[in-house]
C-alpha cells in the first residue's frame, strides 16, 4: 500500500490565472529530475486546447509532460482537458461533462506510485469552481499536499498573495514557500513589493521565498531553475 501523502509531492497554486504556474511547475519538475528523481507533473483540470497535427493539445499539459522525467501520455498528465479556454466548470458544462474528484485523486495516486517527485498544478487561483459544490481549494484539501504559491508580480500582488495564503491556511494546509514570477516587467516599485512579500509571507505563514523569475525571452524549465534558490528548494522538498 502506498503511503499518502508522498514525501516529495507538492501542490502548486497561484495568486490568479496567467501568473506563470505552469512555467514554474515545469521548472520544478526539471529541477527534481536534476536531483536524480523520477519526476511527474499532474494538471488535473486544464481548459483551452489548440489543434496541433490533427490532435487537440493543451499547452500546459504538454509543458508538464515534457518537463517531467517519466514517460507519460497527455491523458495521464491531464485527466480533464476541455477545449474552451474559460473557467473549468463552464468548460465542462459546454461539453456535457462533470469533473469528478475521485478521478483526480486516483490519477494523483497512480502517478505518485510511479514517481519520486510529483508536482500537482492547480487551475487558475486557489478557489476556482470545479462543479456546483466544490472547487480547487477542496481539491487541494482532498490531496492534503504541502502548497507552493506562485505570485504573479504585478500591481495588487501583495493583497492577492496574502489572501491566498490565508485561504490555504483556512483549509488546514501548509504553505511551504512561494516563488515570484514577473508578469508586468514595468511594474513600479517591484523590489519594494518583493521585499514586503518576503517579510509578510515569512512572518505570518512561515513561507520562504524560493526565487524570483524575471520576464524571460525563452522561459524554458532550465532557464526558470536558474532563478530559483536551490538551497531553499532542497529544504522544502526534504520536508514530508
Amino acid at each position: 500500500m502506498n503511503t499518502w501523502p508522498p514525501a516529495r509531492a507538492r501542490f502548486v497554486t497561484g495568486t490568479d490565472t496567467e501568473v506563470g504556474k505552469t512555467r514554474i511547475s515545469a521548472g520544478l519538475l526539471h529541477w527534481c529530475a536534476q536531483q536524480g528523481w523520477h519526476s511527474a507533473g499532474l494538471k488535473p483540470v486544464a481548459a483551452g486546447t489548440s489543434l496541433i497535427n490533427g490532435q487537440r493539445v493543451n499547452e500546459d499539459v504538454r509543458a508538464l509532460r515534457e518537463a517531467g522525467s517519466l514517460p507519460l501520455s497527455d491523458a495521464e498528465v491531464g485527466p480533464y482537458q476541455f477545449d474552451a479556454a474559460c473557467a473549468p466548470h463552464i468548460a465542462a458544462a459546454l461539453e456535457g461533462r462533470a469533473i469528478e474528484r475521485e478521478v483526480i485523486v486516483r490519477a494523483a495516486r497512480d502517478l505518485a506510485a510511479r514517481a519520486d517527485a510529483l508536482i500537482v498544478e492547480g487551475v487558475g487561483g486557489f478557489c476556482v469552481p470545479l462543479g456546483p459544490d466544490w472547487d480547487t481549494a477542496d481539491l487541494a484539501q482532498e490531496l492534503g499536499l504541502p502548497v507552493l504559491l506562485v505570485v504573479g508580480l504585478r500591481l495588487g500582488c501583495i493583497n492577492h498573495a496574502l489572501l491566498t495564503a490565508e485561504a490555504v491556511r483556512a483549509r488546514g494546509l501548509r504553505l511551504i514557500g512561494w516563488i515570484g514570477n514577473v508578469v508586468d516587467a514595468t511594474m513600479p516599485w517591484i523590489d519594494e513589493n518583493i521585499a514586503c512579500l518576503r517579510t509578510r509571507l515569512a512572518q505570518q505563514h512561515g513561507a520562504p521565498c524560493l526565487g524570483v523569475v524575471p520576464r524571460l525571452p525563452d522561459p524554458t524549465p532550465r532557464e526558470v531553475v536558474a532563478h530559483l534558490d536551490v538551497a531553499a528548494l532542497r529544504a522544502v522538498f526534504a520536508k514530508p
